[in-house]
């Protein structure tokens, strides 16, 4: 089975890798057919299909995911879409939708898309209407240089909850807060999923562990400013997360009673940041000497730092390593680079 994942453009590498983590949390196997312009094409077994809803649920910088029914060639397309068993596939109403990829731009998707909705509805006669608004089957054409897929939508995965939950609409609010949908990504690049245990070390307003929680993990967190932690309790529970332990503490000397699956922070930095007036670096330096003792010999730690700041020469002096990074442009001033690292 072949799965299509339409990717958010907002950055080049970072949609993908969040895909791919998140379907190796769900321990699913799977091998990369096609990923260009923001369309990833991944093959897995028939019997793992019914995770994909669940991923669908998690993924932050995915727009739409789709089952592929068949490739072809754009003079092929109209035969093919005849000779195609519709019945076994739409039961009620349907809608059919263009996206174009990489080709002319005066490419004409409107006119394809009443085409093809034509001849769907020719082969299936009275049994089935369109329904452009909300429709039971959504079909997917996505037109690429050299060829055509055709798909059915399973998830469209939507704004609203990223934009209920930007942090100055949370109950407790501070400057600097990171994006739910960052704070999302950033969870699923951990490999973070439900029922494992998520630590953030400078949990602040709690942006990350909502994420977290929203998963179904388990989540910890720690800050060294009291008021904090109160409001991160506030956003937790605002937001229906009751699993939960967070406590006031110092990020470079945390004990807790059990290693965590996962280690997802954005350490204070900026003239804006609680550092309880401690050097940046020392922060940074002494907090992963105290995450080596707090993450599990398989777990995965996601990091946020700023762009003038040496992630590599900080991970020199410890256990961990670096296996992947992302860079996000916040404004002119400001790169944040997100960086996985594992044990060696």
């Amino acid at each position: 089975m072949e799965i299509i994942f339409i990717l958010s453009g907002e950055n080049e590498t970072l949609p993908k890798a969040e895909v791919t983590a998140s379907l190796e949390a769900e321990n699913v196997s799977f091998n990369i057919k096609y990923h260009q312009n923001g369309i990833l094409i991944i093959e897995i077994a028939d019997e793992d299909s019914a995770v994909i809803e669940v991923i669908g649920k998690k993924v932050a910088y995915t727009h739409e995911i789709c089952k592929l029914l068949f490739k072809t060639s754009t003079p092929h397309l109209n035969d093919d879409i005849q000779k195609y068993p519709w019945k076994d596939i739409i039961s009620q109403d349907y809608a059919v939708r263009v996206k174009r990829v990489g080709i002319d731009p005066d490419f004409n998707s409107q006119a394809m898309e009443i085409e093809l909705g034509g001849i769907i509805k020719k082969e299936l006669g009275d049994k089935a209407k369109v329904n452009l608004e909300n429709p039971d089957t959504f079909l997917r054409t996505i037109v690429l240089d050299d060829s055509v897929i055709v798909s059915k939508q399973l998830v469209k995965r939507s704004k609203k909850h990223y934009n209920d939950l930007k942090p100055h609409k949370r109950p407790f609010f501070y400057p600097g807060s990171m994006s739910p949908k960052l704070a999302r990504g950033m969870v699923n690049l951990a490999r973070a999923k439900k029922g494992r245990a998520v630590l953030d070390p400078f949990c602040g307003t709690g942006g990350i562990l909502i994420e977290a929680g929203i998963v179904g993990a388990r989540v910890i967190g720690t800050d060294i400013d009291e008021k904090m932690v109160e409001g991160t309790k506030k956003n937790l529970e605002y937001c229906n997360i009751k699993d939960y332990n967070i406590f006031q503490g110092d990020a470079r000397y945390i004990t807790i009673e059990e290693k965590v699956d996962a280690i997802v922070t954005d350490p204070p930095y900026g003239i804006s940041a609680s550092t309880a007036g401690i050097d940046s670096k020392k922060i940074y330096e002494e907090s992963l000497v105290s995450m080596q003792e707090l993450l599990k010999e398989d777990g995965y730690i996601c990091m946020a730092t700023p762009h003038y700041l040496d992630i590599h020469e900080l991970v020199s002096h410890t256990k961990f390593k670096i296996i992947e990074q992302y860079k996000i442009r916040m404004h002119k001033s400001l790169t944040r680079v997100i960086s996985v690292l594992t044990k060696k």
